[in-house]
């Protein structure tokens, strides 16, 4: 079945993430620019789980109103949405599912990851601890909706390190490799990574459902 996936993203890094991981699965995979969408959801769901759901489900429909406008068949798009971010433990899990609102969603993660490193001059070692988290949501072109989570566990830098990554990678300290996220290369990261993991998971789901036993 010639199916394609499209990402609920506009963030490039994200993207080129997303298509390294999902590579084997054999299909088109596109950015919602590329697939010529647009929308403005409001993720007011209360864990990632929701927010990725939310996205998931409002791309399909779009993706059903362009196919029946194309005159196209609208049952060949798999829509994957992504809610993440960053629990930081001494801030008492902020900002969490407001990750990419924090500060305001026009300020700059320069700015928001000095703000954070801030707010933790106190804290030392383990009281530094905190997580990336990322949920993933599948619409389905039958209407049904798949979730994977993926999870990994780190500290917050002392300062921003690295130039790789992107958002929170800077200050996202792993002790055991003794590097930011943002230090690592690509496919460190990826197989690592919070994301790296949810979609690892979401991609065996999808094979199964494809029918796709390799």
């Amino acid at each position: 079945m010639n199916k394609r996936i499209v990402f609920a993203t506009s963030n490039e890094g994200k993207m080129k993430e997303v298509r390294m991981i999902l590579a084997d699965l054999g299909m088109e995979i596109l950015s919602m620019k590329q697939a010529g969408l647009q929308a403005d959801i409001v993720e007011d769901g209360t864990t990632f789980e929701e927010n990725a759901r939310i996205k998931a489900l409002a791309i399909q429909k779009l993706c059903r109103q362009q196919a029946l406008s194309d005159e196209n068949e609208s049952g060949e798009t798999i829509v994957l949405a992504d809610d993440s971010g960053l629990e930081v433990d001494f801030l008492g899990g902020a900002p969490g599912i407001y990750s990419a609102r924090y500060m305001g969603e026009e300020t700059s993660y320069e700015v928001k990851n000095r703000a954070i490193i801030d707010k933790l001059s106190e804290a030392e070692g383990e009281e530094r601890s905190a997580r990336f988290v990322c949920a993933i949501a599948a619409a389905l072109p039958d209407g049904e909706v798949l979730t994977a989570r993926g999870t990994i566990e780190g500290q917050i830098g002392y300062e921003a390190a690295g130039e790789g990554g992107f958002g929170y990678d800077p200050i996202f300290y792993l002790p055991k490799r003794g590097l930011t996220t943002a230090q690592l290369l690509p496919e460190e990261k990826n197989e690592i990574s919070h994301r790296g993991k949810a979609l690892g998971a979401m991609k065996e789901l999808l094979k199964g459902k494809l029918g796709d036993k390799r």
